[in-house]
């Protein structure tokens, strides 16, 4: 973005005004919400979530800074074709790791396996140590430590679907994630490092308008996340 087309100071203070705002009346509606389906909650979410990307985007464009915001968007995904009156709900989560320091990682099964009166060996090996890992800790737990397991973040995924009557105990376990129906996906928050990637073509683009004879390639399209989870 050139100098020229920057928000001014007080537009960005004018933004986070906005946001402050807007948090204010969310709580407000939480706080006398009529149902768990209240549409002035719905109303009150998405006016901040609004207000939060609009100031995201101004305290970028002006001072080089980002917030910790995320906001959910639906992107490309199809439209709602749920029960209106959902009496069930799933929640599936995928969250990928790359094992940056296998050697802390076992170093840590064997601290697990010390602390068993049993003992083992599992800690030997990487997929040993991974079974001792998760067995041992909470999956939030993993992801919030995830750098001190000697873990490396990935992409990550949280779908929440809807649907009219809960499952039969049993009925999914062999393969949970194989019948999930897009169009019952109420909401999904996703994050990948190729957002990142994204914001850099779209700077790259903005640097490069008015040059001549310069030719992006366009060619490779980036591949969506993987929805198996």
């Amino acid at each position: 973005m050139s100098d020229a087309a920057q928000p001014t100071a007080a537009e960005v203070r004018a933004a986070a005004e906005a946001v402050k705002t807007a948090l204010d009346r969310h709580l407000a509606a939480v706080e006398s919400r009529s149902g768990d389906e209240d549409p002035a909650v719905y109303e009150a979410f998405n006016q901040l979530a609004a207000a939060a990307e609009a100031y995201d985007e101004l305290l970028y464009d002006r001072y080089d800074e980002v917030t910790p915001f995320e906001i959910p968007s639906a992107g490309d995904a199809p439209p709602y074709t749920g029960p209106e009156e959902p009496s069930a709900v799933s929640v599936l989560i995928r969250r990928d790791y790359a094992v940056a320091e296998p050697q802390r990682l076992r170093a840590h099964a064997q601290r697990i396996e010390a602390a068993d009166d049993e003992g083992g060996e599992a800690s030997g090996t990487v997929h040993g140590a991974l079974g001792l890992l998760f067995g041992e800790f909470e999956p939030d737990e993993i992801a919030s430590r995830h750098a001190e397991f000697g873990l490396e973040e990935g992409d990550s995924t949280l779908w929440v679907t809807a649907s009219d009557e809960p499952a039969e105990p049993g009925e999914w376990l062999e393969a949970p994630f194989d019948q999930v129906d897009p169009q019952q996906v109420v909401c999904r928050f996703d994050v990948s490092a190729v957002f990142d990637d994204e914001d850099l073509d779209d700077d790259e683009d903005d640097d490069l308008e008015g040059m001549p004879a310069l030719v992006l390639d366009e060619d490779e399209d980036l591949e969506p996340l993987d929805a198996d989870r």
